[in-house]
């Protein structure tokens, strides 16, 4: 337990560091840092300039009950309530997966075909499936501004925490938000279709991570027995919502392109481009249709 003797800025830091490495939390450097400057309000900066600067006792046994989540498996950005991603600030909720750093690998894929679509014809759409905290489709808002987009969820707590980050970005005259199971209330058709699928096989969740297993939502990982079944889906129906000269593209887990790859080419669907995580790993697809005769 931190003590309360000690409350001066620099012994908080300590503490909580002190706390979250005797827990063996991997990253309890920089979870204690995020967390003593979200409590205290005091940041990096201050922390260098006024190591001695006093803390309220009450700020004390405020962290002190923070840690304890943390020590508990609740992720820093769970607790904090929001996480940012390609250069934008996301609230989460208790139906949204926190957006991971790998998925920005998705938003990287896709930004030249955008470009390039709305150098040809001045504006483009795109439709988010199983959108989330919004993250994919909001990131390229952001980045593009004569972009609109179409946030799809089965969550209405989702579609509610989407909406309110498309305002806190300022994008949310060029964002809605549906409620639908995959295609199943869409219309319209659109220049690009993207996703981040849930893509763990089911038996191999109860083996993830705790912070993943205990508090991301189970719907938004679960692929099915093989964890391929939303890519079934996403193939099976894209043609139908896609303009001429449209793209799908979409995150895979480790290991799963070959298999995502030949899900869509028995679609008709030629793999068009390929990026990797931060790690070197295969993390994003982009698919074309095939022109049938």
């Amino acid at each position: 337990m931190m003590t309360a003797d000690s409350l001066r800025l620099a012994d908080v830091h300590r503490q909580a560091r002190s706390r979250l490495t005797a827990a063996q939390i991997e990253t309890a450097e920089l979870d204690a840092r995020l967390l003593v400057e979200w409590v205290t309000g005091c940041d990096r900066l201050e922390a260098i300039r006024n190591p001695d600067r006093p803390i309220e006792q009450a700020v004390v046994v405020r962290l002190e009950e923070i840690l304890i989540r943390r020590m508990n498996g609740e992720s820093v950005h769970r607790i904090i309530g929001k996480r940012a991603f390609f250069g934008i600030e996301l609230a989460l909720s208790a139906e949204t997966l926190e957006p991971r750093p790998d998925t920005e690998a998705l938003v990287e894929l896709v930004l030249p075909f955008l470009r390039q679509r709305i150098a040809e014809q001045g504006v483009a759409d795109i439709i988010d499936l199983g959108t989330g905290t919004g993250a994919i489709a909001l990131a390229l808002l952001d980045q593009i501004r004569e972009l609109r987009a179409v946030g799809v969820d089965v969550s209405l707590d989702a579609l509610a925490t989407a909406r309110a980050n498309a305002h806190i970005n300022a994008v949310s005259d060029r964002f809605a938000a549906l409620r639908s199971d995959w295609f199943s209330d869409v219309t319209g058709a659109y220049d690009l279709i993207v996703s981040n699928p849930p893509y763990i096989p089911s038996v191999e969740i109860a083996g993830l991570q705790r912070e993943v297993v205990l508090h991301d939502p189970f719907r938004a990982l679960d692929g099915g027995q093989d964890g391929l079944v939303p890519y079934r889906i996403i193939a099976g129906h894209a043609r139908d919502y896609l303009r001429i000269g449209g793209v799908v593209a979409v995150e895979i887990g480790f290991g799963q392109r070959e298999d995502i790859e030949a899900i869509f080419a028995a679609e008709n669907f030629v793999l068009h481009g390929v990026q990797n995580d931060i790690g070197g790993h295969e993390r994003a697809l982009l698919f074309m249709p095939v022109q049938k005769d």
